[in-house]
C-alpha cells in the first residue's frame, strides 16, 4: 500500500492487516479526484482499517482526521503507519478505537471535532448497517455545513435514499461503488 499523491506521494505504508480489505488505489485515485482539494479539511475515517483515506487525505493537505477502528491489532498497525509518516497523536491524526456509532456519539460530545469531509468503508459483510451509521453520523451535529459523506460500498448493494440526504454523485469501479453525499437540511452554526 503506498500515498498516490500530496507530501508523501510514493511513500510505502507496508502490508495490509488480515483481514482488512482497503480501498484499492485506482479507486482512491479516483475518488480523491473528484472531491478535488481537501487543502485545510478537518476529516473523518470511519471504519479506518489500513487508513489508506485519511492518510492519502493529509498527504493531500488535510488539517487534521480522526481515525475511527474498532479493532486493536489494526490501529496498531495504523499507528506504526503515522510513525514511518512522522505524524504524532494528538495533532494532525488521531485515533478512537470503538466503534462507530458510539465514536460519532463521542465526537458530538466535543465541540472542537467538526468535519469538512467523511470516509464511510465499512466491511462488505458489515454493509448492512451503513445506513444506521449514516443515520447517527448526519444527526449527530458533527458535520459542518456543505461537509460531503464519501460512502464505498460493494455496487450490488446501493444505499437506499435516506431522509435529509441529498446523493451528490455516485461512481462505480469494478465490484465497488462510491457515493458522494451532503446534507439537505440547513446545517447549524
Amino acid at each position: 500500500m503506498r500515498i498516490i499523491s500530496g507530501r508523501f506521494r510514493g511513500r510505502d505504508l507496508g502490508s495490509v492487516p488480515e483481514g482488512v480489505r482497503p480501498t484499492s488505489e485506482r479507486v482512491r485515485e479516483s475518488l480523491f479526484s473528484v472531491l478535488g482539494s481537501v487543502e485545510g479539511l478537518r476529516v473523518l475515517d470511519l471504519f479506518a482499517g489500513t487508513g489508506a483515506l485519511g492518510l492519502e487525505s493529509i498527504s493531500r493537505g488535510a488539517d487534521r482526521v480522526v481515525f475511527v477502528e474498532r479493532s486493536r491489532r489494526v490501529v496498531r498497525e495504523l499507528r506504526a503507519r503515522f510513525d514511518v509518516l512522522g505524524l504524532e497523536e494528538p495533532g494532525a491524526v488521531r485515533v478512537l478505537t470503538i466503534d462507530t456509532k458510539r465514536a460519532i456519539g463521542r465526537l458530538g460530545k466535543e465541540a472542537e471535532e467538526r468535519f469538512d469531509l467523511v470516509f464511510l468503508d465499512p466491511p462488505y459483510e458489515e454493509e448492512g448497517d451503513r445506513v444506521g451509521t449514516l443515520t447517527a453520523l448526519f444527526s449527530a451535529g458533527i458535520l459542518r455545513a456543505r461537509a460531503r459523506v464519501v460512502v464505498e460500498g460493494p455496487k450490488r448493494h446501493p444505499l437506499p435514499p435516506l431522509a435529509g440526504v441529498r446523493v451528490l454523485d455516485e461512481r462505480d469501479y469494478g465490484d465497488t461503488k462510491l457515493t458522494w453525499l451532503e446534507s439537505s437540511r440547513p446545517v447549524e452554526r
